[in-house]
C-alpha cells in the first residue's frame, strides 16, 4: 500500500469554494495534490480576476484541473453579472447551423482559455423530451437525437480548439425526467432499447468527436438496477466505456445533490458515495455546488483510503481515476486578450429568432417582464427585455412583475397602444398561464425566452429559445 494514499484519494477531488481569491486551506490542499477546483457565480467578477485567480490555484503546481460550468445561455458563471455573450444550447439547436456552433463554442472555448480554465462542464448532452422537465429546458440543442447530435458533437469541437476539455452531460441523459436532481432521485422512464434510439445517440457523437470528459447524471435507469449513473458500476462501465468506447475521464456530477446526498445520506454519506462513484467507474468527483470547506473533503479523503486499506476498493481503479483527472489540467492554449465579441454570439441570438403572427410596435410600448425563478442550475442573473427596448425605443415603459401583478398590468396598459409581455418557460408555471390569461383583454406580443410550450395565447409572438443578454437583444432589435 502507498505511503501516499491520501494524496491519491485527494487527486480526485474537484470542490468548490466561496470568494473571488483562494482560502489558504484551499490553497495548502492544492499544494498538497488536490485534483482541483469547479468555478462557480460565486467566484466571478469579471475575466481578468478570473485570470488572476486561477493563475494563483494553478501557482503552486502544475496539472490543477480549473472547471467551471460555463454552459451559455440561461446557465454562465462568467457573464453571471451581465447575462450571457452567447445563446444558449436551444437556440443554437434553432438557428440550426453547426458550423455556426462551432465557432461560438470556439470563441466561448477562447476565452474560457484565456481566463486558466481547463475544462468546461458543458455541453448538455441531453435531450428536451419532457414538457415538465424542471431542469433541462434551455440547456440541450433539442429533442430530436438526430438533429441535435451534430450541434453537441460541434460545440465540443469548437470548444476543445484552444485546449479546453469539453463535458458532455449528464450521462444517461437528464430530458426526459420530470424530478430536478439537485433536489430528488429521478427514475429514467427508458427502457434499454429505447436509451439506445434516443438518449444515447448525442452521447455518441460527443465521443466520436472527442470529447475529452463526460459527467454522470444521478438518474436511475431500472434496467441497470436501483442505484443512479453516477454510482452505478452498469451505466459508467459497460455502457459508457464498454459499449460507447469513451475512453476519457467521467466526471460526477455534484455529489451533494439532493439526488444523491437525499438518498444516501450527507456528511459522512458523502464520504461512501465517493467511494461507490470510483468503484462505478467515475475519475473526478465534483463537490462543487455548494461553498465546501476542509472537513468535507477531509470525510471523502479518509472514506477513500479506509475503502482501498480495506481492498474494497482497488489501488488500481483510484490511480487510473486520479491519473485521468490530472489530464483535464493539462494547460488550455493561449488566447489573444481583448474585449469580448458579442458579434458572433448576437449573430447566432438572431438567426434562432422564430417569429409567429406580426409582432410589430405601434409605438413605444409597454414591456413587462414576468419574474418566475430560475432554475437551480442557472441561479440568478440579469434578465428581462424592458431595458434593451427602452433603449432602442425612447418612451418604453419597462415594468418587471410578479405572476400576481395582473391587475398592475392592466392598469399600465390602457397607456400604451403596444404592450409586450416576457415570460420564461411559461407552460410550466400556472400563475404564469393565468396572467397570460387574465390579460386576453390585451393585444400583446409575448416573448418567450424558455422551451416555447404551447402556443396557446395565440397572438404575435417572438421565440428566443434562450434568456441570454445576446437574446433578449435580437429580440428586442427584431421590435425596434
Amino acid at each position: 500500500m502507498p505511503s501516499d494514499l491520501g494524496k491519491l484519494a485527494e487527486a480526485v477531488l474537484l470542490p468548490g469554494f466561496a470568494g473571488t481569491t483562494a482560502p489558504d486551506w484551499l490553497r495548502r490542499r492544492i499544494d498538497g495534490g488536490l485534483g482541483g477546483v469547479i468555478l462557480f457565480g460565486r467566484n466571478v467578477v469579471d475575466d481578468e480576476q478570473v485570470a488572476a485567480l486561477t493563475a494563483q490555484l494553478r501557482g503552486g503546481r502544475d496539472g490543477v484541473v480549473v472547471g467551471i460550468d460555463e454552459e451559455g445561455g440561461d446557465v454562465t458563471r462568467l457573464d453571471v453579472n451581465t447575462g450571457s455573450f452567447v445563446p444558449g444550447p436551444l437556440a443554437l439547436g434553432a438557428a440550426g447551423d453547426p458550423e455556426l456552433t462551432t465557432a461560438v463554442a470556439a470563441a466561448l472555448g477562447e476565452r474560457l482559455a484565456a481566463c486558466g480554465v481547463t475544462v468546461n462542464l458543458a455541453p448538455c448532452a441531453d435531450l428536451t423530451l419532457a414538457a415538465e422537465d424542471p431542469i433541462i429546458g434551455v440547456r440541450a440543442f433539442g429533442s430530436d437525437p438526430a438533429k441535435a447530435s451534430p450541434h453537441v458533437a460541434a460545440y465540443v469541437t469548437g470548444l476543445q480548439k484552444y485546449g479546453v476539455a469539453a463535458c458532455a452531460k449528464h450521462f444517461p441523459g437528464h430530458g426526459a425526467a420530470t424530478e430536478d436532481s439537485h433536489v430528488a432521485l429521478p427514475v429514467l422512464p427508458r427502457t434499454v432499447a429505447e436509451l439506445r434510439e434516443i438518449e444515447l445517440v448525442p452521447f455518441a457523437a460527443a465521443i466520436r468527436a472527442g470529447v475529452r470528459s463526460v459527467m454522470s447524471g444521478h438518474l436511475v435507469v431500472e434496467a441497470w438496477g436501483e442505484e443512479p449513473a453516477t454510482l452505478n458500476r452498469t451505466a459508467l462501465t459497460d455502457v459508457l466505456r464498454g459499449e460507447l468506447g469513451f475512453t476519457g475521464a467521467v466526471i460526477t456530477d455534484a455529489l451533494e445533490m439532493g439526488a444523491v446526498s437525499g438518498a444516501y445520506g450527507r456528511h459522512d454519506g458523502l464520504g461512501r458515495s465517493a467511494v461507490r462513484a470510483l468503484a462505478a467507474g467515475a475519475d473526478a468527483l465534483c463537490l462543487g455546488g455548494a461553498a465546501f470547506e476542509a472537513e468535507h473533503l477531509d470525510a471523502c479523503v479518509a472514506a477513500i483510503v479506509a475503502a482501498v486499506s480495506a481492498g474494497d476498493l482497488p489501488l488500481g481503479r483510484l490511480e487510473e481515476a486520479a491519473s485521468r483527472t490530472a489530464a483535464l489540467g493539462a494547460d488550455p492554449a493561449p488566447a489573444e486578450a481583448g474585449p469580448v465579441d458579442r458579434r458572433l454570439g448576437l449573430e447566432a441570438a438572431r438567426k434562432a429568432l422564430r417569429v409567429r403572427g406580426e409582432p410589430r410596435l405601434d409605438g413605444p410600448p409597454l414591456v413587462v417582464d414576468v419574474q418566475t425563478e430560475p432554475t437551480i442550475a442557472a441561479g440568478p442573473m440579469p434578465w428581462g427585455l424592458g431595458t434593451h427596448l427602452a433603449e432602442l425605443v425612447p418612451g418604453t415603459r419597462a415594468m418587471t412583475v410578479t405572476p400576481d401583478d395582473a391587475d398592475a398590468v392592466l392598469e399600465a396598459a390602457q397607456e400604451f397602444r403596444s404592450v409586450v409581455v416576457v415570460t420564461r418557460d411559461a407552460h410550466r408555471h400556472p400563475r404564469v398561464r393565468a396572467l397570460l390569461a387574465a390579460l386576453s383583454t390585451v393585444d400583446y406580443i409575448r416573448v418567450e425566452t424558455g422551451t416555447p410550450g404551447p402556443a396557446d395565447d395565440g397572438g404575435p409572438r417572438i421565440d428566443t429559445f434562450s434568456g441570454s443578454y445576446v437574446s433578449l437583444r435580437a429580440a428586442a432589435e427584431y421590435l425596434a
